[in-house]
């Protein structure tokens, strides 16, 4: 064995501490991360299932909106306001789009921001 090899014992403590340091940091965003996008797939989950239901197309917006909101109450989604929700007529026929920011605070006056945009299409024109 060379004098190299028989002073390397394993991970020193300033060494151990930083990776400690680094997987908190991880873990503190994933923290505040996972309920932000937990209710972004929950949003697009109730979009989806209001795409699927039988003769969506032929409702009126102000019906559609409250299906809509609806299932987001059942899914405990508080971020989507009705400022935040569209239901239109395109080229392709009706749509549903939700359009929302959410902010979180992460450290002290640090916070996180994520904004969402999504669009689905409710029946043939």
């Amino acid at each position: 064995m060379s004098e190299l090899e028989k002073r390397q014992d394993g991970l020193s403590l300033v060494g151990f501490l930083s990776v400690l340091l680094v997987v908190t940091v991880c873990v503190l965003i994933g923290m505040r991360l996972f309920p932000m996008y937990s209710e972004y797939y929950s949003v697009v989950g109730s979009m989806k299932s209001l795409q699927e239901e039988p003769g969506i197309a032929k409702k009126p917006p102000d019906v559609i909106k409250e299906l809509f909101f609806r299932r987001l109450y059942v899914n405990y989604v508080d971020s989507v306001k009705r400022k935040n929700v569209l239901v239109g007529r395109g080229q392709n026929g009706l749509f549903i789009r939700v359009k929302y920011e959410v902010r979180r605070p992460m450290v002290g006056n640090l916070d996180v921001v994520a904004s969402f945009d999504k669009t689905v299409q409710l029946g043939g024109s």
